[in-house]
Order: structure tokens, then sequence, then C-alpha cells
């Protein structure tokens, strides 16, 4: 049960409109990337079809933009495919993390021999208002609600033309969130089930 107020005010918004289709994404391939940290992580699993979405989607391999980097696994994973790569995170944790600690110092030590990921210790609505660049991919892990989902998802989809969200299995008011974006912004809504779901908008 989602107990989130802009939630159920996009149900009521959104009754007797047509729903947006949920495509399932199979990876045609999977393949491991040559680099990843040894540390746990629910992202584990989707690392292995990141060359393939890729290629599917022709995503350009230069800039990638990570909000919510935690320990940073999927921040290295992600810059085994992009020439820089920049994580942007509190890293103090939120309502839906179980560490509720300050990780920067951890996590950049963990990413030190990743040369190509610069961190940014800042809130996503910090980076948002004063940001203006072009990315090739962002990858969006925030706290997960909807309200916060679609604020920095809906920045995204104007940003870059493929953007990912984690957690579309697991959190219905993130799944919601990337379904309603899809509306406001035309795209497609690709999702991937394992690993707690990857949502895909091009």
């Amino acid at each position: 049960m989602v107990l989130e107020t802009e939630y159920w005010k996009s149900v009521w918004r959104e009754l007797g409109a047509p729903k947006i289709p949920v495509l399932p994404y199979a990876p045609r391939q999977r393949r491991m990337p040559e680099r990843l940290l040894r540390v746990e992580s629910a992202w584990k699993g989707i690392e292995s079809i990141l060359a393939d979405l890729i290629e599917h989607f022709q995503i350009g391999r230069d800039r990638c933009l990570e909000f919510g980097v935690e320990f940073g696994y999927s921040t290295a994973a992600l810059s085994c495919f992009f020439d820089s790569v920049y994580g942007v995170d509190t890293f103090g944790g939120d309502q839906h993390t179980v560490n509720k600690k300050d990780i920067f110092l951890d996590t950049r030590a963990l990413l030190a021999p990743f040369p190509n990921i610069t961190l940014f210790r800042s809130d996503y609505r910090e980076w948002i208002s004063r940001d203006n660049n072009r990315y090739d991919l962002v990858h969006v892990d925030i706290v997960h609600t909807f309200a916060d989902t679609f604020a920095c998802g809906l920045w995204s989809a104007q940003h870059a033309p493929c953007v990912l969200f984690h957690d579309t299995e697991s959190f219905p008011a993130v799944r919601r969130a990337v379904a309603q974006i899809a509306r406001c912004t035309g795209r497609r809504f690709y999702n991937f089930d394992e690993s707690h779901g990857l949502g895909i908008l091009v």
C-alpha cells in the first residue's frame, strides 16, 4: 500500500485515461562489465544487460549521469561503458535505504580506481536547478517516492535520450512515476523485471 498523496493524486487524474503500455525488455545477450565493485547491491544482475541495452537503443557513450550512488556498484558498472560518469548523491541515505550514516568518504575510496567517475555530494533538487547539460544516459535511483522520482525523472528525460529507473518492480510509486513521465514526454516505457525492476524510457 502506497501512503503518498502525490501518488494517489496521479491515480485520480488518470482515471479513464488510456494506460501507458509497459513493454518487456528481454536482453538478447548478457555480458558482465570488465570492472565491478565487490559490494552488496540490489542492482546486481542489471550490470549484465548494460552492453545489450546500449547497443539496442543506440545510446551514445560520452556522458552518463547517475542520481543515487550509495556505495557505487551501479556507478562502477556504468563507468565501463561511458567516457565520463557523474555520480550525484547526498551520501546520507533516505527513508528507503538501510544505511543512514554519511558514506561519502567510503564511496569515494571504493571508486578511486575508476578515473572516469566524478562524485558530487548534492541533493538531486539542487543539481537539477543548476545543470543544463545534455547526457547520453541518466540513471535515477533516489528515494522511491512518486513525487521525487517524477521530478528527477522528468528533468532527466529532458536532458538525455535514455533514462533508467531502478526499483520499478519493488516500488509501485516508482513504476507509476515512470509511466507518468512516459505520458508527459511521449517516450516508450520498457521494463526489465529482474533485480527489483529497471524502467527504461527512450
